[in-house]
């Protein structure tokens, strides 16, 4: 039986005000969260900023009715008491290297997931090549979380997702231009690609600004521009997934995907959530989000003259089921780990990069004294004689090859761990931590 939220009953408008003791609800316990109940929280609080985000930009930007004025201003400040409700379960003693794996986790475990689940193969193509910038700051803050925390990585990513090198995060810095994508055509496009892009905007975003607003807080300076270095890359993958977007699609237009997202996020949370308090928590939300779906669908109604299911469709989407993709990830690693961008929306390989490719002059200024994402395996290797791999034996063997086939040999930082070191680092197994 299909889910057509435009035909469900949520919770109205006028009941969706709470208390303050409903809205700060008790948090989760990092000791025996489930990853993916964190994984969860972490993409619904970024789909909240994105709505509160979206929906300040839509009455600053456009000449509007008082009374569109009106409903857009009530659902934005639920949007805002719902973020709240969501980004309070973060626990108080989890570090923020410990939630920083959360997020790394959410990138790597949802652009898969997302990936496989893309009728578009250009869009396709375009999470793929996020999803092996996000899996190398897993392995970089990885490494971190161990040596400033005292935290072994699998008592948060619950061995689920591999902790292995990808495509050096030193060569994720471009140009910022030629991270522009082509946009799909709104007219031809399926609602699946709509939701997933906007599901992986959000979440990408969220974690640019949550690494921007926590990432001085270690006194270790390494530490602290690892953050800032991974921080612009993740400003880099906002640029180039908002850029699949088609920019002809209506203010309300927008507005109603937005909506849709919402409740489809929230409805996939609610489908697959295991903690049974959360769940409640999940439902409750979609239900208030079928009701501002229903608002927007009755503006773009009156506004545009058009059927909502035009844009949305009949049924619900499910853009964020979490499960493990080690399998996924690394097919795409050994594949595609020396993808390179083109300024053209293409894309090539290292070995048919052109001598006056614009992203080297970039990288060149940037790493000119070092990349702290380098300087980190340097540390970790002084400090415990090799890196820490959490993959199967064949995955981890291959590091050395991979970053052979990965590495650009141009426009390299000084301070660069070259494929020689990982082989030497490879003799010494990862210890056994706790």
């Amino acid at each position: 039986m299909t889910f057509n939220p435009l035909m469900e009953k949520g919770i109205p408008l006028e009941k969706q005000l709470r208390s303050w003791h409903d809205i700060v609800k008790r948090p989760l316990n990092k000791l025996d969260t489930d990853c993916y109940t964190r994984t969860r929280q972490i993409l619904m609080n970024g789909i909240e900023v994105e709505a509160w985000n979206f929906k300040h930009a839509f009455v600053r930007l456009f000449d509007l009715d008082n009374d569109i004025k009106k409903i857009i201003s009530h659902t934005r400040r639920i949007e805002d008491m719902q973020q709240t409700t969501v980004n309070w379960l973060t626990p108080a003693n989890q570090t923020v290297l410990e939630t920083t794996l959360g997020y790394e986790q959410v990138a790597v475990d949802l652009t898969a997931y997302l990936a496989q689940n893309e009728p578009d193969e250009y869009v396709k193509e375009t999470f793929d090549f996020g999803l092996l910038e996000d899996f190398d700051h897993l392995y970089r803050y990885s490494q971190w979380a161990y040596m400033n925390d005292g935290v072994n990585p699998n008592d948060i990513l619950q061995h689920k997702t591999d902790v292995v090198i990808s495509r050096p995060t030193q060569n994720h810095h471009n140009d910022n231009r030629i991270r522009l994508r082509k946009h799909y055509d709104k007219n031809t496009t399926s609602p699946q690609t709509k939701v997933n892009i906007l599901t992986l905007v959000s979440g990408e975003q969220q974690t640019h600004n949550f690494y921007a607003e926590h990432g001085f807080m270690y006194g270790n300076d390494d530490l602290s521009r690892t953050y800032a270095e991974i921080c612009d890359v993740e400003e880099e993958h906002v640029t180039m997934y908002e850029s699949l977007i088609d920019p002809s699609e209506t203010i309300f237009e927008k507005l109603l995907l937005h909506e849709f997202t919402e409740v489809s996020t929230y409805y996939n949370c609610y489908k697959d959530e295991t903690n049974e308090r959360i769940k409640q928590l999940w439902e409750e939300f979609m239900m208030f989000e079928i009701e501002h779906l229903k608002m927007a669908a009755e503006l773009f109604k009156k506004y545009e003259n058009k059927d909502p299911e035009e844009i949305i469709g009949d049924k619900v989407i499910e853009p964020c089921h979490f499960e493990s993709q080690k399998e996924y990830v690394a097919k795409v690693l050994e594949n595609e780990i020396d993808k390179r961008l083109l300024d053209d929306g293409e894309y090539t390989t290292i070995d048919k990069l052109p001598q006056n490719w614009t992203s080297y002059s970039a990288q060149e200024i940037v790493g000119k004294d070092g990349a702290p994402t380098e300087k980190t395996i340097e540390l970790i290797k002084t400090s415990i004689g090799t890196d820490l791999v959490y993959a199967d034996k064949k995955l981890a063997q291959m590091q050395p090859k991979l970053l052979e086939k990965g590495l650009e040999k141009k426009a390299q930082a000084p301070d660069t761990v070259n494929v020689q070191e990982y082989k030497e680092m490879q003799k010494i197994d990862t210890p056994e931590l706790f």
